[in-house]
């Protein structure tokens, strides 16, 4: 697991939840290429109204037909693992918009591995 306090930076790629890369989500091939380049953490967040550079609006409300929505996804590590990281975004977004934010890590505690605390029974037991 990688080992992550102090200062970091933060990218975040905003594209539409229907944007495709070789026929699958576009959000998954980046979190997929986070992961296989090692970097600390990839989250995706749908979102439920926003619009971009083309000036549609995209919205989850019942009376609109729009579903593609807004879709951040974050990853947060090491300023140089995120910059290296960079070109791929060039290769996989088409449209849309990438940030970068200084950050600082205060807590990245990953599962530790057996039993889950929250579920197990007395003294760490797996329950039945």
């Amino acid at each position: 697991m990688t080992s992550l306090t102090g200062r970091a930076l933060r990218l975040t790629v905003y594209i539409g939840e229907d944007d495709t890369w070789h026929h699958k989500p576009l959000y998954s091939e980046i979190v997929h290429r986070a992961h296989a380049a090692g970097l600390a953490g990839a989250s995706v967040f749908r979102g439920i109204e926003g619009y971009g550079a083309s000036s549609r609006i995209h919205t989850s409300r019942l009376l609109s037909l729009s579903e593609d929505l807004p879709v951040a996804v974050v990853v947060v590590d090491a300023e140089e693992r995120v910059r290296a990281f960079l070109p791929q975004l060039d290769e996989l977004v088409r449209e849309g918009l990438v940030t970068l934010d200084e950050c600082e890590v205060v807590r990245y505690v990953g599962r530790a591995s057996g039993p889950d605390p929250a579920t197990a029974g007395p003294e760490g037991e797996e329950p039945l």
